[in-house]
């Protein structure tokens, strides 16, 4: 299953990783400096929850990709079960 984002589903999930990258960049500041552990573990959540979101938007982009190719019949030769449960897998990956 290859994925194809379209330029703003690209830029949005771009965009939350960079956001994640900076939140871990920060995190990994903060216990060098010795700060505070609810403030360190506030900063690792936001990161968490970053990562968490750009999953779900590339799994939902995912999702949608397969819906419009079965309807459109590029998928014709897949096992609709099989790539239910490869999804299945992809998404649960995250909870």
């Amino acid at each position: 299953m290859e994925l194809d984002l379209a330029a703003a589903e690209l830029k949005s999930v771009l965009n939350r990783l960079r956001r994640a990258q900076g939140q871990i960049s920060g995190v990994i500041r903060m216990i060098e400096e010795g700060r505070d552990c609810e403030d360190v573990v506030t900063q690792l959540a936001a990161a968490s929850r970053a990562l968490d979101r750009a999953g779900f938007a590339i799994i939902a982009t995912g999702l949608q990709q397969c819906l419009t190719d079965m309807e459109n019949g590029d998928r014709s030769g897949e096992d609709p079960e099989e790539m239910r449960a490869r999804l299945e897998k992809l998404f649960l990956s995250l909870a």
